[in-house]
């Protein structure tokens, strides 16, 4: 046995130094950080993807070390706060809410506490951490989403830090279940499946999604077994599966008519079907006549009064200036367009490609990547689904960008956040540069127009 174990060591000596590395800048971050130390942000992050990219040159044949050193990397925030982010806050709200027999989507935090807070555990404490924007609006999580913030608040008690706990947990099970579908479609598309480390051990992964409790990573584990279902032809649980997605988080809706092609006509209609019905009863333990209503108009205010991050708009920002277009008047049209153009590109990839999965799969990236460069809000975790999806194409930039859009957090280095142009330009030059190298090397721009 010992013997074995120092034959492990001469041979894998400098990537285990990698992994204890991480696990100390992880602790640091976790534990040591605050959002407005810039700097230190920066340096840890950029370090710790320095040491994922070499884990990656050094072991992607080692799937048992690369996998426990990705399980070890988030297991390290298990007992901390999350301090890139308060949005945990409104997810706890959220919970322990609807435990008590209430509707997140029927009045908001601050009509809530008027009338008592309905004796939510540490209300005072949630209420003043989510902050004023999402105290004053009812909650924008769908569903389903919802039903994991209830888990979460049941399994946790009235401990924040005992429910922060079991979110953790649920997220860190979806992450697994992501590398496992993530590996067995990487196979089934005959693509290397070491690939699927540069998501379980991206540290945008681990720190936004493990650490600062976003519910992308459940949603990804939803759509990338849904469409591991679509590729082995079980249409059926596939569609069910995207449902889920859908319900955790809205943004796989944006491709439901790329399905159109792949399943044909009469098949798309049942699969749709089923998609919406998963969707319908995870809603209806909220429906009311007031749901809708209510729901869209916090959407409303997520298209057309915040940005944050953004490459194309903050461009448009600066013509517009020297046309005399206030902010708010721009980012109103902007917030309408923004939807229609996505809509026009996803519409036109549907019926102008070829009917393969792989070629699916890269309308999605195509997409999706489409829908964030024209936003005006890209916070970093939202670039974490363009990051898993490039993983099945020939595209590698979202994996550049995961790199540089910790970039946008110098806009918290002041009391009020204030963005940093040279900060952005610096990301999305970059970002912009490769993607374009990636479009015309080998003249690979040609295949966006491959017909049937």
């Amino acid at each position: 046995m010992l013997k074995s174990l120092r034959k492990y060591w001469n041979l894998h000596r400098l990537s285990i130094l990698i992994i204890l590395a991480s696990v100390i800048f992880y602790f640091v971050f976790a534990y040591q950080l605050e959002r407005q130390d810039f700097p230190k942000l920066l340096g840890l992050y950029l370090a710790l993807f320095f040491f994922c990219f070499k884990l990656i040159q050094f072991e992607k044949w080692n799937f048992k070390l690369l996998l426990v050193a990705g399980i070890l990397f988030r297991v390290v925030f298990l007992w901390s706060e999350p301090n890139l982010s308060q949005d945990f806050y409104r997810f706890l709200w959220d919970g322990h809410l609807w435990i008590l027999g209430g509707n997140p989507y029927l009045n908001t935090p601050d009509e809530l506490m008027a009338m008592g807070g309905m004796q939510i555990p540490n209300a005072s404490v949630l209420h003043e951490g989510m902050g004023a924007l999402s105290s004053r609006n009812y909650s924008n999580y769908p569903p389903l989403n919802q039903l994991f913030f209830a888990l979460a608040a049941l399994w946790g008690g009235k401990s924040i830090m005992g429910t922060v706990i079991a979110s953790r947990l649920i997220l860190i099970f979806a992450d697994i279940g992501i590398f496992y579908f993530g590996k067995k479609l990487l196979l089934f598309l005959n693509r290397s499946p070491h690939l699927i480390f540069w998501y379980f051990l991206n540290p945008l992964c681990v720190i936004e999604l493990t650490g600062n409790l976003h519910y992308e990573g459940l949603m990804l584990f939803f759509f990338i077994w849904a469409l591991y279902m679509l590729a082995v032809n079980r249409w059926v649980p596939a569609a069910l599966l995207l449902g889920a997605s859908i319900s955790i988080k809205l943004i796989p809706l944006l491709f439901l008519p790329l399905f159109l092609k792949n399943l044909g006509w009469l098949k798309s209609l049942a699969f749709y079907s089923l998609v919406f019905l998963l969707a319908g009863i995870s809603l209806m333990p909220f429906y009311t006549a007031e749901f809708f209503p209510n729901y869209t108009a916090t959407l409303r205010l997520w298209f057309s009064n915040f940005e944050f991050n953004a490459s194309l708009y903050n461009l448009a920002k600066t013509i517009g200036y020297q046309f005399d277009i206030r902010s708010w008047e721009l980012i109103r049209v902007y917030g309408k367009i923004t939807p229609l153009i996505t809509a026009l590109t996803v519409f036109l990839l549907s019926f102008l490609r070829k009917r393969t999965l792989g070629v699916l799969l890269e309308n999605m990236l195509i997409a999706i990547s489409i829908f964030y460069f024209m936003s005006p809000t890209v916070h970093p975790w939202y670039i974490i689904f363009p990051l898993a999806i490039s993983l099945f194409t020939n595209y590698r930039f979202p994996i550049l960008w995961s790199a540089l859009v910790m970039l946008s957090y110098s806009a918290y280095m002041h009391p009020q956040v204030k963005e940093s142009m040279l900060m952005l330009s610096i990301e999305y030059i970059i970002v912009f540069g490769f993607l374009c190298y990636e479009l015309f090397r080998h003249k690979s721009y040609k295949s966006l127009f491959q017909k049937n």
